[in-house]
């Protein structure tokens, strides 16, 4: 008898900018090997484009993976592609940034506004409930970015004494938060601390205020290992958990046992996590390095 068929996994990720990403579709990878599939990934040439992940998915169709493990460019713009991966009897389970169409079998993601909330309160704390702080936002309509934005909006209300002077839009981008950053400080206007909605702004922030010899108290989110770096540092106060990487090898995980005729649960949420120089030592590796986490661990 022959080698039985491998099944396939689809993995679609937003960009091939965000090291996030690159996390997420290692993750996924590390999963399908330990469980006997393949993965095929599919990622935009053009970070975030809406036009492309739709031809990617209609792509991947024509190929009939076995299941489809996706992250949406857009919550709604991609509403119909997902209809067709619906109406093509593909199972589907969504991570990192949920879509609105339907039809997926489960979602594997963190809580953006609790995170948020959380880093933005420690923020605060480390400030002594005193200051002026500056937001740096994802894309306008990313639905992690709106949330994070949120978290850390309510959190500065619970302190009368903290003032968002301002907030930039850096779009989850390191070259978008150069610039942005470059004009907030030829404006003149004075900060203390910035809460950046992801770790790729915050190091951007960084850069910008090293090369102008100003100094400000920076935080992320995301844990990735240039962030830990710059933890380790001193250069960045802390960032909070938000594992692309362990998103991607539960997602993959997820369509596997599916395939398997397992039930799955609708969501995989992972818990919320503060990082800073007193506990990054666990975090402080290489992706390739990281652990996937064993399902039993947070499928209960």
């Amino acid at each position: 008898m022959g080698e039985a068929k491998r099944p396939t996994i689809a993995v679609f990720t937003k960009n091939r900018s965000n090291p996030a990403y690159a996390a997420a579709r290692l993750g996924a990878e590390r999963s399908a090997r330990r469980l006997g599939a393949r993965t095929m990934h599919y990622v935009p040439q053009k970070p975030d484009d809406v036009d492309e992940q739709i031809a990617l998915i209609d792509a991947a169709l024509a190929q009939r993976p076995d299941a489809m493990v996706l992250v949406p460019v857009h919550p709604t713009a991609i509403n119909e592609a997902i209809r067709k991966i619906n109406a093509a009897d593909v199972p589907i389970i969504g991570f990192i940034n949920p879509f609105s169409a339907g039809g997926a079998l489960a979602y594997v993601g963190s809580e953006d506004y609790p995170l948020a909330f959380r880093i933005a309160t420690y923020l605060c704390g480390h400030l002594k409930a005193r200051g002026n702080i500056v937001i740096v936002e994802g894309p306008a309509e990313s639905v992690t970015s709106l949330e994070r934005v949120r978290g850390f909006r309510d959190a500065l209300r619970n302190f009368p004494q903290v003032r968002l002077a301002e907030s930039i839009c850096g779009d989850y981008l390191r070259d978008a938060t150069l610039r942005a950053g470059g004009a907030l400080l030829k404006s003149g206007l004075q900060f203390d601390a910035i809460l950046a909605a992801n770790d790729v702004m915050a190091l951007g922030m960084l850069e910008v205020l090293d090369a102008a010899a100003r100094a400000s108290v920076v935080v992320g989110v995301n844990a990735i290992p240039d962030a830990i770096t710059a933890i380790k540092a001193g250069k960045l106060l802390a960032t909070v958990d938000f594992d692309a990487m362990k998103m991607g090898c539960l997602a993959a995980e997820a369509a596997i046992r599916h395939l398997r005729g397992e039930v799955l649960p609708k969501e995989i949420i992972l818990p919320v996590q503060i990082v800073d120089r007193t506990n990054c030592g666990q975090w402080d590796k290489p992706f390739e390095e990281r652990e996937c986490p064993r399902w039993e661990d947070v499928v209960k």
